[in-house]
């Protein structure tokens, strides 16, 4: 699943001074709900482009929607909670993540685990009525996410971004295989867009907050290589999107020349950081471009597969 990293600002904070969070706003940043969200969002295309490319329609499976996008809720739900969990020690180190319930003890780390290992199972159980293929890939994902990604990689080697980018390439696949469980270049060539997208995305985000993860003890990229190496790191990153739209030539013209013009766009925002005078301007600047990138991406391609009745 997406990384922790994915959304700027996720601790729970009151609408106003003086008034603590709801509870609905503490088991929103427990649950992190704004990863969930943009995880949901490519589930959705990797089920929706499932059904085109197999002509069938969505009422006739929208028990296997429903229970398809609920169970990889949970799953990407629960492993968000187990990394709160893990990482309350060196939660309170970084600013945006200061105010996680986990952090201030209004949700203490007993209920914090229970609620994770709950949330996972039943969303695994949730997806074995869909698929055994979906039940799979959401396990991987969260497999990679909590273990190999928070437990493991995250505090030890700055090839942590890479790691946890492959659980943030699944969710397509969880619902392509929901419909169809055969290989197919679509869904291999949403996880790799995914994959990629995901490391100059978070790259930027770790110029950002470079100083934070030092003062952590997380070996982001850029904290540990300084930012020259990092910008060439995302330079290159986001070269090897230019030619994965052209895999997907299938779903037209428009897809194709839209999904273009965002490399080309990015790739140009890229090159230019080698001459700005204002890292972290540039970083900025790199990482809200890929939060758009990824939205008109894959609402383009949900859009160009609609058969409107004109």
């Amino acid at each position: 699943m997406i990384q922790t990293e994915t959304t700027p600002k996720e601790g729970a904070k009151s609408t106003s001074i003086g008034k603590q969070p709801t509870w609905i706003a503490e088991l929103n940043a427990l649950i992190k709900i704004g990863i969930v969200n943009s995880n949901l969002i490519t589930t959705f295309v990797g089920f929706w482009l499932a059904l085109h490319y197999t002509n069938q329609s969505i009422t006739t499976n929208m028990s296997h929607f429903i229970l398809t996008m609920i169970g990889a809720a949970f799953v990407i739900a629960g492993g968000a909670v187990l990394n709160n969990w893990y990482d309350v020690d060196i939660d309170p180190v970084m600013t945006r993540t200061q105010t996680r319930p986990t952090v201030t003890g209004r949700i203490s780390l007993k209920s914090a685990l229970l609620i994770g290992v709950s949330l996972s199972v039943i969303g695994h159980v949730l997806l074995l009525f869909v698929s055994l293929e979906a039940t799979l890939w959401a396990f991987a994902g969260w497999f990679t996410y909590v273990v190999l990604y928070t437990m493991w990689s995250k505090r030890r080697y700055t090839l942590n971004t890479i790691v946890g980018s492959f659980s943030g390439a699944v969710p397509p696949l969880i619902g392509w295989t929901a419909i169809n469980q055969e290989l197919h270049i679509v869904p291999i060539t949403l996880f790799l867009i995914m994959f990629i997208w995901q490391i100059p995305h978070f790259l930027a985000l770790a110029m950002k907050k470079s100083e934070e993860y030092k003062k952590a003890q997380v070996p982001m990229l850029p904290a540990v290589y300084g930012f020259d190496m990092t910008k060439r790191q995302i330079v290159i990153y986001i070269a090897c999107l230019l030619p994965l739209p052209f895999l997907l030539f299938s779903l037209g013209k428009a897809f194709l020349i839209i999904a273009t013009v965002l490399n080309i766009g990015w790739l140009i925002m890229g090159i230019g950081g080698f001459f700005s005078k204002n890292d972290l301007k540039w970083a900025n600047m790199i990482f809200v471009y890929s939060l758009n990138y990824l939205t008109i991406l894959f609402i383009t391609m949900a859009v160009v597969t609609i058969d409107f009745p004109f």
